[in-house]
């Protein structure tokens, strides 16, 4: 679809009333009144092939700047930048990384404008979208964005609405060496890329009426060139609760697929579901968890898909870098303990095993920490992370992050 296509969604509601009140009274104001803020990264990723030999190592500085215009009779503009380079990659390190890490280069990341009246906000261009089946990562030098248009509305009492179409996505690298640019391929987190002819929408409903209970229902839709007609869905409990000095955490997940045209001998849906018990005690965190994916033969290959972008990758039983557990008949198993040193540092460690559907097995062992500085270095954040894989699974990787916001 064409971007006018998407400005119908904001035109509709701006048109819900005649007028909104405005923070800056003149279109030089807006303009003179915005906002500049950005980050400074420096990441260093280290990496061996799947059996654990052959280690590359990437070093990649980015800056991230963006700009917020104030609004004008409930009119705004955001834009956001991001650029990077890895001046002393190797062509093993090039290779090793170019999938996810190494695309330098820059990119407009986000370019929309915006419409806000009331309690309900439209958004048509560019932008990073957080939702439950639609969603960009950040976890790499590059954050993933979304060219579409999205509605949030929170008239309904404890109650956030939100509806969305995307054309097309900007991933993290192109895979030859530069920086994502905007295309009709989205990722999917945990399976194939695939190509929506007429873009993907998306729906969702998150809803905290009752204390410490939030429930969240997501819906999106996408006709893929090669698999056509694929629904998702996605629905979460979450409580969350203290007792004295203690907290605890119960949690249960199902991600669902439903393809409308499956081959003969393929299944037409697949899912999987997760629950997830945590508890919490003066700054000591832990939680244990399980998912499981149903044994279908599904037409996309063998993994679910659990919505667009690798932001939508949210089992409980996730690794911190590896996603094991959306393949089909596979069960998975999680235990996660961490320690809040203090407000500003953490320390924590996480295992993962998975049972796979061809009898192999994978464990994943992870250990990660992070400080945020005060004082003269208020907002200057170190974080470190590391993940073994072990039996049927081998290989293993490093990061080290340090980013500034400003």
């Amino acid at each position: 679809m064409k971007l006018a296509k998407f400005s119908l969604v904001a035109i509709a509601v701006a048109g819900l009333a005649s007028s909104a009140f405005a923070a800056s009274t003149t279109l030089e104001d807006a303009f003179k009144n915005g906002k500049v803020s950005g980050e400074l990264r420096a990441y260093y990723f280290s990496k061996t092939d799947s059996a654990g030999n052959n280690r590359e190592d990437l070093i990649t500085t980015g800056v991230l700047l963006n700009y917020k215009t104030d609004t004008l009779y409930g009119f705004g503009a955001n834009f956001t930048a991001q650029g990077n380079s890895s001046p002393f990659a190797t062509d093993a390190d090039k290779a090793r990384f170019s999938g996810d890490e190494y695309g330098t280069g820059a990119v407009l990341s986000e370019a929309y404008l915006s419409y806000t009246l009331g309690k309900t906000t439209a958004q048509v261009g560019r932008m990073f979208i957080d939702t439950p089946l639609v969603s960009s990562s950040g976890s790499r030098m590059t954050k993933e964005a979304f060219e579409g248009a999205t509605i949030v509305n929170t008239d309904l009492p404890n109650t956030t609405l939100v509806a969305g179409y995307v054309q097309k996505f900007q991933s993290r690298t192109d895979g030859n060496g530069n920086v994502g640019k905007f295309t009709k391929s989205f990722a999917t987190g945990s399976s194939d890329n695939v190509e929506p002819e007429n873009g993907a929408y998306t729906f969702a409903v998150i809803n905290k009426s009752i204390s410490g209970l939030t429930l969240t229902g997501a819906y999106a839709y996408l006709d893929d060139k090669n698999i056509e007609g694929v629904h998702l869905g996605y629905v979460e409990a979450l409580y969350k609760a203290k007792a004295g000095d203690f907290g605890y955490t119960l949690a249960a997940q199902d991600y669902y697929n439903h393809f409308e045209k499956a081959a003969a001998g393929q299944d037409d849906s697949i899912n999987a579901y997760g629950l997830k018990a945590g508890l919490s005690f003066k700054g000591l965190n832990g939680y244990v968890a399980f998912s499981q994916v149903s044994n279908d033969n599904i037409p996309v290959g063998s993994s679910i898909i659990s919505g667009l972008g690798n932001g939508a990758d949210l089992l409980y039983t996730d690794p911190v870098f590896s996603t094991p557990g959306y393949q089909k008949n596979t069960d998975t198993y999680a235990v996660d303990l961490n320690y809040d040193i203090t407000a500003a540092a953490n320390v924590g460690a996480r295992y993962v095993e998975s049972d796979f559907n061809d009898n192999t097995k994978g464990s994943y062992t992870s250990l990660y920490a992070s400080y945020k500085f005060d004082g003269a270095l208020k907002n200057f954040k170190l974080g470190a992370e590391f993940e073994s894989k072990g039996k049927n699974k081998d290989g293993d990787q490093l990061r080290f992050k340090a980013n500034y916001k400003f």
